[in-house]
Parts: C-alpha cells; sequence; structure tokens
C-alpha cells in the first residue's frame, strides 16, 4: 500500500478540495508531494485507493481538516527575513502611540516561529509598554505545535545564542535536544485557527499584520481577496508584511509600499 499510485483524476479532486478549503492552487508538480503526504492517512484507515480516502475526507468533518493539514506547506524558521524585524524596530516601534496598546497579527503562523520571534522583540525592545499578538493559521496541527512551543535544537535556524539564553529553556533528560519557549513569553501570544479563505472572525484592528510567504500558493482573485480581508482589520497607517518574493503590484489600493515586501495603510 506503501506504493499506491495517485491517478490523474484523483490528484484533481484533492487541488478542489484544497483550493475550496484553503484557497491554494495546487501546481501539478505537485501531485508527488500530495501523494506522499496523504498515503500515511490511507495506511492508517486501510484504505487501498486514494478516491476511497477522498470519499472518506467528504464524510467526516475531521479527516477533511487532517487532509487540509498536511497539505497545507509549513516551513518557517525564527527571525525569518531579518530586515522585517529591522523595520519593526527601528521605525513602527518608536512611533507607537503610548497610551495604545500595540496589537499585531501572524495571520500564518504555522508552527509559532514568527509569532514567538516577534514576541521576543517586543519583550526586548517595547518593555514597560503594552502590547499583545494574535496568531493564527487554517491547520490545527500546526497550532498544536506552536501553543507548545517546543523546537529542536537540531537544525534550528535564526534564533541568536543570545535570544535562545534570554527567551527560552533547553530541555533535559527525556528533552534533550530540545528547548521551549519561556512560558512567561508563551502567554503573551494567543492562538486561533482561522481561514484566511472565508469571513474573518471578529479579531479587531492591528497595527502590524505579517502574512509572509502565503500569498504565493494563491491564484491573483484569491490572493486580491484575502489581502481585502486583511486590510479591512488594519488601522490607518499600520503596516502589512509579505513575503519577499510576493507583490501586492496590481491587487489593491489604499496600501502604499513604503520597502519591499513592506506596506502601509493610507
Amino acid at each position: 500500500m506503501h506504493g499506491t499510485p495517485l491517478s490523474d483524476p484523483e490528484f484533481a479532486s484533492f487541488q478542489r478540495l484544497i483550493r475550496e478549503h484553503a484557497g491554494i492552487s495546487l501546481a501539478p508538480s505537485k501531485k508527488a508531494l500530495v501523494a506522499g503526504r496523504l498515503s500515511k492517512r490511507l495506511r492508517h484507515h486501510g484504505l487501498s485507493s486514494f478516491a476511497e480516502y477522498y470519499r472518506l475526507v467528504g464524510q467526516r468533518e475531521d479527516e477533511r481538516q487532517m487532509a487540509v493539514d498536511l497539505l497545507t506547506t509549513n516551513e518557517t524558521y525564527f527571525f525569518r527575513e531579518p530586515r522585517h524585524f529591522d523595520f519593526l524596530r527601528e521605525r513602527v516601534l518608536p512611533r507607537h502611540p503610548r497610551e495604545r496598546s500595540l496589537r499585531i497579527w501572524s495571520a500564518a503562523c504555522s508552527s509559532g516561529e514568527e509569532p514567538y520571534s516577534i514576541a521576543m522583540l517586543l519583550a526586548e525592545q517595547f518593555s514597560g509598554r503594552a502590547w499583545e499578538i494574535l496568531a493564527s493559521d487554517i491547520s490545527t496541527r500546526m497550532l498544536a505545535r506552536a501553543r507548545q512551543g517546543v523546537y529542536a535544537l537540531d537544525g534550528l535556524r535564526g534564533l541568536s545564542t543570545q535570544a535562545l539564553h534570554t527567551h527560552c529553556l533547553r530541555g533535559t533528560g527525556t528533552q534533550e535536544g530540545y528547548f521551549a519557549v519561556d512560558p512567561a513569553l508563551r502567554q503573551r501570544v494567543g492562538f486561533a485557527q482561522i481561514n484566511l479563505n472565508g469571513p474573518l472572525p471578529e479579531v479587531g484592528e492591528f497595527d502590524v499584520i505579517f502574512l509572509r510567504n502565503v500569498l504565493i500558493y494563491f491564484d491573483p482573485e484569491t490572493k486580491r481577496q484575502v489581502v481585502a480581508r486583511l486590510q479591512s482589520r488594519l488601522r490607518p497607517g499600520g503596516h502589512l508584511f509579505i513575503g519577499h518574493s510576493e507583490s501586492l503590484n496590481g491587487l489593491v489600493s489604499g496600501l502604499q509600499m513604503v520597502m519591499p515586501a513592506v506596506y502601509r495603510a493610507e
């Protein structure tokens, strides 16, 4: 069963599934990725074809969420794209009104490295000031990992020795080789499952929204809709961060680029 083939019609079914539920357009080149990620679910349920699994996904909401989780790309690491954090430290924090809490939304937080990186920066640079972070993702599996805030030291990227010492706890015994984000910092981040491809829940307005390395998976119309939804949650003068390989050119009005991949709400 490990080598169960994924036919073109079966692949098309899962393309429609992820498009409808997450807005993600899976290119034909992703066929092997889909087969590899979903084959474990076939084995788990003792199924002999992807068509059978697709029928199961249609019948069970929990399994549909599992499939969406598995097909959502989740590559991330601490302080990814450092110039964004420089901009936050040098341009956003010094200008924020003292009387108001700073609100930041990590809108596709994956396993948590991005919101915890933001929290570390605020703990150091915004000490004594009011701030809050909302971290959301479509994947319940990733959110569970993010809430735990536990990561392997092996292959760690982006986190300095100083930050590791200041904001994290090294594991011992059975947790040797892992570290955990300090509980005091972890409690400052609120997590929620939010699908950006549908109506947003009432989350209030934000001074900064991170939407990085997400738009590349959407077609132009879906990009426009997602950005418009998040723009409606951005305060006037607030900033939207996207990935360095992404652009909003021609997609929306009311957002002015202030540096590559950083936009300001008018």
